[in-house]
């Protein structure tokens, strides 16, 4: 009688199938605002800027290092995070955060400070304005201001720079249903930002600013565990000059994430910032005229 061959009952050879394209379930993860991650059919790697939610179906828009954006469907065990398959998910808004700030009588408390109202609806958007000079000025007042300014239906836009600021301020047309408010970086006597904010006037239109060179300098030092913000000689790219000095080395969109992701709240922040910014809000909503 022949005897048959052995054959194992396992197999125990290494399973080298790809990890996003095994059947096992993927964790489910939030796509919180900087959170980086790849696109496992295209390699784009990038931070979670946000999702949105579209007729064809959730979705999320992805920064790379360059500052290019790139939107992407929520499919299931379609991202990899830190190498490891995961299904991103929309952040919950009613989601409790860990640590939030509260009143002495538990109540929480948004970023900025103010009372938060869990479950809220975001109000229709007022036909005024806020603009802002850059997008990291941008990202930074929704991440502390975010709520309120949801609450109070109040949009904030980005202009890459003031240079046109007078005729972009003659195009939206201030008015005092459609009040305007912007905010200037390095708003200081006898700069650039400075000439150009004094040709734009009117009771329906708020020019504010703050006193630094760019708006990372807005964010305390101690948030970021150094001394101070670097003195960038004249001439020289602030952004880049200041990683140098740090040691964070010249990707300057990877080090904007490293000082976004040090802001928790208002106590983050200079009281220049926090002040031009709440003007704004006040401007755009009680003012004179405002709805």
């Amino acid at each position: 009688m022949r005897s048959q061959p052995f054959r194992p009952s396992r197999d125990y050879r290494p399973d080298l199938t790809p990890p996003w394209k095994r059947d096992t379930p993927a964790p489910e993860v939030p796509a919180e605002a900087g959170l980086v991650v790849e696109e496992v059919g295209t390699g784009y790697c990038g931070a979670v800027v946000r999702c949105e939610k579209t007729a064809e179906g959730p979705t999320v828009t992805l920064e790379d290092r360059f500052g290019k954006h790139r939107v992407f469907p929520l499919t299931p065990r379609g991202f990899l995070l830190e190498g490891r398959p995961v299904t991103l998910v929309r952040p919950r808004p009613d989601r409790p955060v860990t640590g939030q700030r509260t009143t002495p009588g538990g109540r929480p408390l948004t970023a900025s400070g103010s009372l938060a109202v869990p479950g809220a609806r975001a109000r229709v958007a007022r036909a005024g304005r806020i603009y802002v000079e850059g997008r990291h000025d941008a990202e930074l007042v929704e991440k502390v201001w975010g709520d309120d300014l949801r609450l109070e239906g109040v949009v904030v836009e980005y202009l890459e720079g003031v240079d046109d600021l007078p005729a972009i301020v003659r195009e939206f047309g201030p008015a005092p249903d459609a009040r305007l408010g912007v905010l200037v970086d390095h708003l200081v006597p006898g700069s650039k930002e400075s000439r150009i904010a004094a040709q734009v006037g009117g009771e329906d239109v708020l020019v504010v600013g703050h006193p630094f060179v760019d708006v990372w300098e807005a964010v305390k030092p101690a948030a970021l565990g150094i001394p101070a913000w670097p003195t960038v000689p004249r001439g020289q790219d602030w952004k880049t000059g200041v990683c140098r000095a740090l040691g964070w080395g010249e990707n300057t969109g990877a080090a904007w994430r490293r000082v976004l992701g040090a802001v928790s709240s208002y106590r983050d922040l200079r009281p220049e910032l926090l002040g031009a910014v709440e003007r704004l809000i006040d401007h755009v909503t009680v003012g004179p005229g405002a709805p």
